[in-house]
């Protein structure tokens, strides 16, 4: 079926019925001629194998006297009116919208009746009987400039999606509110009693106060590290500048400065197995997920903290980094794996592990840590997953491709 200059239902030869779009879902039409303006969208028909039904989002149209003449199977879902019910009928009566204030839309805003510049509404909240709300837009298809509306065609959404965007966003707030109001608060209650009361401390107790205030800082500074990278690594902008790293000798760096932090140099174990393959990576950045990592298992975990270096092949992943390719199908690679001999990580939550705010048995930090990693990790053309170690811990294993620039190849 396509639409002829009037508006009026030409038949060009069978038309299928099908149950969520009603007639129209044979063919919604090319769209028509340069002098009867836009169609309803290229891409419906029989010709492109599209089927309103084939549609993410409900779609509904009317024709010029506001008859339903599409109502497609995600629209009967979000709704739930029979896509049988609604073809034939009014828009008003298949679609009774109601804007927050309770006020029925179609009334409201007027699409046939309205101003003739108007092309239609931008997405919004509405409301459908029983108070359930969904997002709305529409577009009125016109037949010329300023002329009569010939088909109304509406997108209908829920509003799922965006409700777990927005509480996730809410907890992102929270979360950074918690954290920095307590290291804050101890600095200003620090540096003003110093400022206020100077001559009474000793410099031992001066000495103290000023550490104190000193982590604090620290710790907001990692905590704005952390928001910094969220955004970067959600929009895609995380930069990797990369150099040759000996990953060996960043795993004695950080084992070190644990170590000399109170933690017991037995408590660790390093294989690392050569002949490594050159490994150019951002310094920084690797630093940054080893001592996640290694923290992790030692705040989390138990036992003996082993880390393991490795050379691999990688196969092929696509987070849009190219791989350097060999003969042999794979791709050389670098494997560190982190494993303790704790608890371990529950089998209901390995797949929650590298996601924002999770936090293991123990409580403390931000819980953005992992999802971090996870992101230079991917920013690097790499994996990292998560499961039981031998020693019944838990272990982190991340693979590296080389990453060896071009003029090196």
């Amino acid at each position: 079926m396509t639409v002829g200059a009037s508006g009026s239902a030409i038949t060009r030869g069978p038309v299928r019925p099908e149950p969520g779009a009603g007639a129209l879902a044979a063919d919604l039409g090319p769209g028509p001629g340069p002098d009867q303006g836009a169609g309803i969208g290229p891409g419906f028909g029989p010709g492109f194998g599209i089927d309103p039904d084939d549609l993410p989002d409900g779609l509904v149209v009317a024709d010029e006297t506001g008859r339903v003449i599409c109502f497609n199977a995600a629209a009967a879902r979000i709704t739930a009116v029979a896509a049988a019910d609604a073809v034939g009928s009014s828009l008003e009566r298949a679609l009774p919208l109601e804007d927050l204030e309770g006020r029925r839309w179609w009334a409201l805003t007027d699409p046939y009746g309205g101003l003739l510049t108007r092309f239609g509404q931008p997405e919004r909240n509405l409301l459908l009987p029983g108070g359930r709300e969904v997002l709305v837009s529409a577009r009125y298809v016109r037949a010329h400039p300023q002329g009569p509306v010939r088909r109304l065609v509406i997108s209908i959404r829920g509003t799922e999606a965006r409700r777990r965007t927005e509480r996730s966003h809410a907890e992102l707030i929270a979360t950074v509110a918690h954290e920095l109001r307590s290291p804050l608060t101890s600095v200003k209650g620090f540096t003003a009693t110093l400022l206020a009361k100077w001559e009474r401390f000793t410099d031992d107790q001066k000495r103290l106060m000023l550490e104190t205030v000193d982590a604090d800082a620290n710790r907001v500074t990692r905590l704005i590290a952390e928001l910094l990278d969220i955004s970067r690594i959600d929009s895609g902008r995380l930069e990797v500048r990369r150099q040759p790293v000996d990953i060996g000798t960043a795993v004695g760096r950080h084992i070190q400065s644990i170590t000399a932090s109170g933690q017991s140099p037995d408590r660790f174990l390093v294989r690392i197995q050569q002949p490594l393959p050159d490994l150019w990576a951002d310094p920084d950045k690797i630093d940054q997920i080893l001592g996640n990592l290694l923290e992790n298992a030692v705040r989390h975990g138990a036992g003996t903290v082993t880390i393991e270096v490795a050379p691999a092949q990688v196969k092929h992943v696509d987070h849009g980094h190219a791989e350097h390719t060999h003969a042999d199908g794979g791709a050389k690679g670098t494997a560190v794996t982190v494993s303790d001999e704790g608890p371990g990580i529950p089998e209901e939550s390995m797949g929650r592990v590298f996601t924002r705010f999770w936090r293991g048995s123990k409580r403390g930090g931000t819980g953005l840590g992992l999802y971090i990693v996870k992101g230079i990790v991917e920013a690097h053309g790499g994996t990292i997953t998560v499961g039981r170690g031998p020693g019944g811990g838990a272990q982190f294993r991340f693979i590296l491709p080389v990453g060896a620039p071009a003029y090196l190849k």
